[in-house]
């Protein structure tokens, strides 16, 4: 079932409460987050850069990233349920009664460890029965 949320998330603020190795694999572990839940998020970072979409996750770039997600929460509280992603307690705080909020670390938390991880390999005599298997030992020591 969709869950009909907004999240705004504080780039640096979250990247810097995980294990995540760059902003990519940020953006790619919250753009699956959002999916998985049905909801959409607007990740905003300082700075400057290209904005983009990654499926229902925006990345944007602020000169002030606290400045652009007070105004993102304050354009949407009002329309949709939002919450604020943010250890940075003056933003939380001035985003209003109608969002909720959630530190960076509970969000981490919450997403658990970033691994990657690749399948086992598999050996091709792991997929060939006995009776082949001994035929091509033979031939491999020259036995027939």
């Amino acid at each position: 079932m969709a869950e009909p949320t907004l999240y705004l998330f504080d780039g640096f603020n979250v990247l810097h409460a995980g294990d995540f190795a760059d902003a990519r694999e940020l953006r790619d572990t919250l753009a699956s987050f959002v999916a998985l839940r049905g909801a959409r998020g607007i990740l905003v970072f300082d700075g400057s850069g290209e904005d983009a979409r990654y499926g229902p996750l925006e990345v944007r770039y602020s000169k002030s990233a606290d400045s652009l997600l007070e105004r993102l929460a304050a354009e949407h509280r009002g329309t949709e349920r939002v919450c604020l992603v943010s250890s940075d307690l003056a933003v939380r705080g001035t985003a209003g009664q109608e969002v909720s909020t959630l530190s960076s670390r509970l969000l981490v938390e919450e997403l658990g460890p970033v691994r990657h991880q690749e399948p086992p390999r598999s050996a091709l005599g792991d997929r060939v029965d006995e009776e082949t298997r001994e035929r091509l030992e033979r031939l491999r020591r020259g036995l027939d």
